[in-house]
């Protein structure tokens, strides 16, 4: 156990854990006990704290540890998510601002409130909450092993720290709220960005030069007979649906959503809209920590008899790096995994008191009634990712997110097609979204891993052999589903319009998409005590 490491990793995570306390008291409401105040942050968040919200929402522990783990382990591939990144903002851009307009004016606090509203079809929204609760979970998984293996590489080895790590992050976040996470990220936000600042700097000098380590990279595929620094013919399509795919996916995500409900108004969304393709430049630089790690020989910690390829990130910085440093770049790592799996488990909670209790159970639930529910539930959401990380192999955790993210897609025609038409159906929107998340889970099942012997659920690359196609090729399980989703939703609006099947109520008005909130003339603080 390096000590030094150990101290700072503690102290830092201390300060955070404060700040996650002292945050019920930052811009204290009358009361905690609503989901616009203890969900959303009283929908009040302006620029800066947007910024630093969603960017600690969208750029997780799958951005510092199972990137580089990719990029290490398989190549080129793993920059997928660069330009994912970068196309994602202009096209969710109108999407977003008419999310936020619509959930203002109707008070909506999850995407299946909206769907909920928009086709009057409870039955849709219950599908589509389960649908972003179940996409959640693996994410939420994913934190934690970030989390995992900055631990293991301190050498604090079990089941334990992470227990520990868990239970304040469930402490502070039952009782600050969305409040908690959003001031947590300035912190991770300058931790993280000092550390990469440092590391592209520090690290090709220690190892020769980037020209060197790309050269020392592609003799390790070229040996290896697999992967490479450039993308081989079949692997293009599967790099392409990949990012695609992605893309759409990601502000669907129940979380991504509530980082965009929670701000003040229309102009805060578009000015970070704008600007949160700036992360996209960080994302690229610790990508290349990936072939950096090849170069410096650094290998995977052993665990139980296997590989954790999730800590190759946390061995290069001990290998390369001063204790102290190093104690301090597992701290923004771990930092990096609190901030998201806070917000998703209010996101995922939200949804169940929302769409689940309140629709099934207490219809006639008072705010604070639903406020205390959520706080319950988003206890239970921690705790059930916990037990799945600690019960599944961290072998390529981006696998976690990369399932997640192929399921939370198939609710792109309700949730984003909604916001502008209402041609579908609704039974053709719940027919579709069911066989999507069929089509979905059943390529998942059939795609194996073969580095680590997994059979199942072993990644992203659905093999398009499958389907009798004469071709080494791939492509995401997920934009594949998806297309199925939409040509079932079509041809089943079809069938019920024909036969004259009554559709729901729509309780939105064609106003509600385009309310804002006048700013003040004046600018105002946007962090004070």
């Amino acid at each position: 156990m390096n000590v030094t490491e150990l101290v700072i990793f503690v102290i830092l995570f201390l300060v955070v854990t404060v700040v996650g306390f002292l945050a019920a008291r930052w811009r204290r409401p009358a009361t905690m006990d609503h989901l616009d105040e203890w969900g959303l942050g009283g929908r009040s968040f302006g620029t800066w704290v947007t910024w630093f919200l969603v960017g600690g929402d969208l750029y997780t522990a799958y951005t510092f540890v199972a990137v580089p783990a990719l990029v290490f382990g398989a190549g080129a591939i793993g920059f997928y998510a660069l330009p994912y990144t970068v196309i994602l903002y202009p096209m969710v851009y109108l999407v977003v601002i008419r999310l936020w307009s619509v959930s203002h004016v109707n008070g909506f606090v999850t995407p299946a409130d909206f769907v909920r509203a928009r086709f009057g079809s409870p039955t849709l929204a219950l599908v589509v909450a389960l649908a972003g609760i179940v996409a959640t979970m693996p994410y939420i998984a994913l934190q934690l092993t970030g989390i995992q293996a900055v631990l293991a590489s301190i050498g604090l080895h079990g089941d334990w720290p992470l227990i520990v790590a868990f239970a304040i992050l469930a402490a502070y976040t039952y009782q600050s709220g969305l409040r908690a996470p959003a001031l947590i990220a300035f912190v991770k936000d300058l931790l993280i960005y000092a550390v990469i600042i440092v590391a592209v700097i520090y690290v090709p000098t220690r190892l020769g030069g980037w020209g060197h380590i790309f050269d020392v990279s592609q003799a390790k595929f070229t040996k290896a007979h697999t992967g490479g620094i450039t993308l081989h013919g079949s692997d293009q399509l599967q790099y392409a649906t990949l990012a695609l795919g992605s893309a759409l996916a990601l502000f669907l995500y129940p979380h991504s959503i509530t980082g965009a409900l929670a701000s003040k108004n229309r102009g805060v969304i578009k000015r970070n809209m704008s600007a949160l393709p700036a992360y996209s430049f960080l994302l690229a630089l610790l990508a290349m920590l990936g072939y950096a790690a090849i170069a410096a020989g650094v290998k995977p910690l052993v665990e139980n008899g296997k590989a954790n390829s999730s800590t190759i990130v946390p061995e290069l910085f001990q290998h390369l790096f001063p204790s102290w440093f190093t104690g301090i770049a597992f701290a923004a790592i771990g930092i990096g995994a609190l901030v998201p799996a806070a917000i998703m488990s209010i996101a995922a909670a939200n949804l169940f008191t929302r769409n689940i209790y309140k629709e099934y159970f207490r219809r006639n639930a008072t705010p604070a009634e639903e406020a205390k529910v959520s706080k319950a539930a988003s206890l239970v959401v921690k705790l059930g990712a916990l037990v799945a990380i600690l019960a599944l192999n961290p072998q390529f955790s981006i696998n976690l997110q990369l399932i997640g993210g192929a399921i939370v897609l198939q609710t792109l025609p309700p949730v984003a097609l909604g916001l502008f038409t209402r041609w579908f159906h609704r039974v053709g929107l719940v027919a579709g979204v069911l066989a999507g998340l069929v089509a979905a889970l059943w390529m998942l099942w059939v795609t194996p891993n073969p580095a680590v012997h997994q059979k199942h659920f072993g990644g992203s690359a659905y093999a398009l052999s499958h389907l009798g196609f004469v071709t080494k090729a791939t492509v995401y399980p997920g934009l594949l589903a998806l297309v199925v989703n939409l040509v079932v939703a079509v041809v089943v609006t079809l069938i019920v319009r024909a036969a004259k099947v009554s559709d729901g109520t729509d309780s939105t008005q064609a106003d509600d998409y385009f309310f804002d909130v006048t700013e003040p003339s004046e600018p105002e603080v946007e962090v004070a005590a």
